[in-house]
C-alpha cells in the first residue's frame, strides 16, 4: 500500500473507531477493534477487518449487522475525509487473535505434556 493509501487507510480507521465501538454495544457484540484498514490502488475500496472479543452474538452476526448499516457509516466517512469520491465499505472479521489464542493453547499444551487425547 502506497503512503497515500495508507494515510487514508489511517484517517477511516480514526474515523470509525468510535461509531463502531458504539455500535457493538448497541448489538451485544462486546469489545470491537479495528485491526486494519486495506484502501485499493484506486481508492474506491476500504477493507476494514475488525476483532471482536466477550461478545453475546457472533462475530459473523456483527459482520452482517454492520453490513446493513455501512451506507450510515460511508456517510460519515465521506464527511471526515477529503477524497473526491467515498470509498465503497467492506467489512471483514479479523480472526488472527483468535488463532493466536489457539496455538497459545497448543503450546501450553505442549508444554505440560498434554494432548488433545488426554482431554477426552
Amino acid at each position: 500500500m502506497g503512503f497515500r493509501e495508507e494515510k487514508i487507510a489511517n484517517t477511516i480507521k480514526k474515523v470509525l473507531w468510535q461509531p463502531l465501538s458504539e455500535f457493538a454495544q448497541e448489538k451485544n457484540a462486546g469489545l470491537v477493534t479495528i485491526t486494519e484498514v486495506k484502501m485499493s490502488p484506486d481508492l474506491s475500496i476500504a477493507k476494514i477487518y475488525v476483532s471482536t472479543y466477550g461478545g453475546k452474538i457472533s462475530p459473523q452476526t456483527f459482520i452482517n449487522l454492520l453490513d446493513e448499516d455501512k451506507s450510515h457509516l460511508r456517510r460519515l466517512v465521506g464527511a471526515n475525509v477529503r477524497l473526491r469520491l467515498t470509498p465503497e465499505l467492506r467489512f471483514y472479521y479479523d480472526d488472527s487473535l483468535d488463532k493466536i489464542e489457539y496455538i497459545e493453547k497448543l503450546l501450553e499444551e505442549a508444554k505440560s505434556g498434554k494432548t488433545k487425547n488426554e482431554h477426552s
